[in-house]
């Protein structure tokens, strides 16, 4: 009797043991499928970073990103919204190229679309010339064709003036623009997340989109005395070729802005859409940006 009982007490014993161990196993395994599915926060070199679910607004990624700072060329995306915004807006028209967008190339020694004086190009053309090769010479041509004044000094503060009033109507309060380029007079400025929410805006825009996302581009312009010229401008947003799902949107770079971009791609449907500012090199800043983009697929 009592050797009956001591059997059915170890049996029960064992039983419990086992359990409790089934449960211990079940879960770890539980606690490591969690923690497989959260990644792993990424560190970046560049001093600014934003990154956002485009669809839903919701932040995926943050670091300084309300923090002033330069923003090099990807202040262009601003000029494009702007050009873009105009009323009865015709992308075929042509602006005849100034000597004065020449000369300022080449006392900026700015980036540029190798514009030549005295031909004839399509805003559409221009806005190409403004985003792939990051041309300060069309950011100057469309300045003066879409700002209002008798000068073209009135005509450039008047579009700078159309910028600033587009970033107040985003709601964006750390970001200041003093130049159509981002060739900074001393306060031009603006932070990651503040550039990701003017992208993200400005890509709602067909034309917009389909200028950004293009990597070469071969546009037939009207020349001087009456024949044409082929002119062919590369992207200067190598992820485009070497990131899957790349759509976008602008690369910037200068001595006070280091190495910044403001990039989208979309996988699945979904879209990811962020910034960074002042990388130390285009390496890295291509290594942020991937990193990043990785990220905010997975969260």
């Amino acid at each position: 009797m009592t050797h009956g009982i001591t059997g059915t007490r170890r049996a029960s014993v064992a039983a419990t043991v086992a359990l409790t161990a089934s449960a211990v196993i079940a879960s770890a395994a539980f606690a490591s499928t969690a923690q497989a599915a959260t990644p792993a926060v990424p560190k970046i070199v560049a001093s600014g970073g934003f990154v956002m679910n485009d669809g839903t607004a919701k932040a995926l990624y943050s670091k300084a990103a309300d923090t002033r700072r330069a923003t090099g060329s990807t202040a262009k995306i601003m000029t494009a919204r702007v050009v873009l915004a105009q009323k009865n807006l015709n992308l075929d028209s042509k602006v005849t190229i100034q000597k004065a967008y020449s000369d300022y190339i080449v006392s900026k020694g700015a980036s540029s679309a190798r514009l030549i004086v005295g031909d004839k190009v399509t805003v559409r053309q221009l806005l190409y010339g403004l985003m792939l090769p990051s041309g300060c010479d069309a950011a100057y041509a469309l300045a003066d064709k879409f700002g209002s004044g008798t000068t073209r000094a009135a005509r450039v503060k008047s579009f700078i003036g159309k910028m600033n009033a587009s970033a107040k109507s985003l709601g964006l309060k750390n970001t200041h623009f003093d130049s159509f380029d981002g060739i900074s007079n001393g306060s031009n400025y603006s932070t990651p997340r503040d550039l990701t929410k003017i992208a993200s805006s400005t890509m709602k825009n067909s034309t917009f989109r389909s200028i950004v996302k293009t990597k070469s581009t071969k546009q037939k312009v009207t020349t001087k005395s009456g024949g044409y010229r082929y002119m062919s401008w590369t992207n200067t947003n190598k992820l485009l070729s070497t990131y899957s799902g790349m759509i976008g949107v602008k690369t910037g770079s200068g001595a006070n802005a280091k190495y910044c971009l403001v990039f989208a791609a979309t996988r699945s449907g979904r879209t990811v859409i962020g910034a960074v500012l002042a990388s130390t090199s285009e390496t890295t800043r291509t290594s942020d940006v991937k990193k990043l983009l990785d990220y905010g697929f997975k969260k």
